[in-house]
């Protein structure tokens, strides 16, 4: 991509003003806006199959990551009509959400130093809607997909410990008949990803937090179930909360706004059992442009729409939703 401070080009069918192509967003390794661009484009075709139907927060760094970031959860101020955005009435108000279904999607958030998108466990399909507006009300709260288990490490806990608990937990998830894929958070943790069949977000949460109290039992020099910073020293947060409906993940593929321009990457469980490096499992947009093209989507399978209902056990009330 050219490096030039403005131009005009064309996404698809779109037409888009890139600005301020030179500036450093990562100045620890001179990583310019041009190369978060380039990196978005190139992933399109593997990450829009990830974010289909799902409400975007941003984490936008214009001065880059070594200044003070911001969210950002409306559509951004001019946006393009053709940008498509969905609404969600929740406890914040109304908020009209990007919903990235093009590539252009994407290299126009990038444009606005949009290092980072998050993503919720469901999807606007499985939501109730009123004034096309999605609910996040306890009696109308969307229905999740997807499965997920943060591990969050706390002081002390390098790589190695955590490769070692995300076995445990796949194992653990696949007595209960799910099939967890795994991605590194583009930070210090890793995360694990089942598909299920729609089910009500807060079934979710106490199904994963039941896991993270019997894990906790089992192991407990290793992981830990309680926010409590003062009881993570050596061990795992196992964070179960990410499956609210108003809370959302970092999503496959996403750029992180670190020292150096890490990304969220799905492995395969060969290189987690592998790792014996402490520093292991850092990969840059580049190297995850080699991996899919080797590899394919190492997420794909989280993609199912056939996933499994959640056993009814540690406090789940309904396993799925009533269509």
């Amino acid at each position: 991509m050219p490096s030039s401070e403005s131009i005009v080009t064309a996404v698809g069918d779109r037409t888009l003003t890139l600005t301020n192509l030179d500036k450093v967003l990562y100045p620890s390794v001179g990583y310019a806006k041009s190369e978060v661009i380039a990196y978005y484009l190139a992933i399109a075709d593997t990450m829009l199959p990830h974010l289909a139907g799902r409400c975007l927060t941003r984490v936008r760094f214009p001065h880059g990551v070594e200044a003070p970031p911001f969210f950002e959860k409306n559509a951004p101020a001019g946006a393009p009509d053709w940008l498509a955005v969905q609404p969600v009435a929740g406890t914040e108000g109304r908020i009209e959400y990007v919903v990235a279904t093009e590539p252009a999607s994407l290299v126009y958030l990038a444009n606005l130093a949009a290092l980072e998108l998050h993503a919720p466990q469901w999807t606007v399909a499985h939501c109730t809607l009123v004034d096309g507006a999605v609910q996040l009300a306890p009696d109308r709260e969307p229905r999740a997909t997807v499965c997920v288990v943060d591990l969050d490490p706390g002081p002390g806990i390098t790589m190695v410990d955590i490769c070692h608990g995300a076995l445990i937990l796949a194992n653990r998830l696949a007595a209960d008949g799910l099939i967890a894929s795994v991605k590194t958070s583009g930070s210090k943790g890793l995360q694990l990803s089942a598909p299920i069949a729609p089910t009500p977000s807060e079934d979710v949460v106490r199904y994963v937090a039941g896991l993270a109290a019997e894990l906790t039992r089992r192991h407990p020099d290793l992981f830990v179930a309680t926010m409590a910073k003062s009881a993570r020293d050596g061990r795992i947060y196992i964070d179960y909360l990410q499956n609210k409906a108003a809370r959302n993940t970092i999503c496959a593929y996403s750029m992180r706004g670190k020292d150096q321009p890490w990304v969220a990457t799905p492995l395969t469980w060969d290189e987690v059992a592998a790792v014996t490096d402490p520093d292991a499992l850092r990969f840059t947009p580049e190297m995850v442009l080699a991996r899919v093209s080797e590899h394919g989507d190492l997420f794909a399978d989280v993609l199912a729409d056939d996933g499994p209902r959640l056993p009814r056990q540690f406090g789940v009330l309904s396993g799925t939703a009533p269509e």
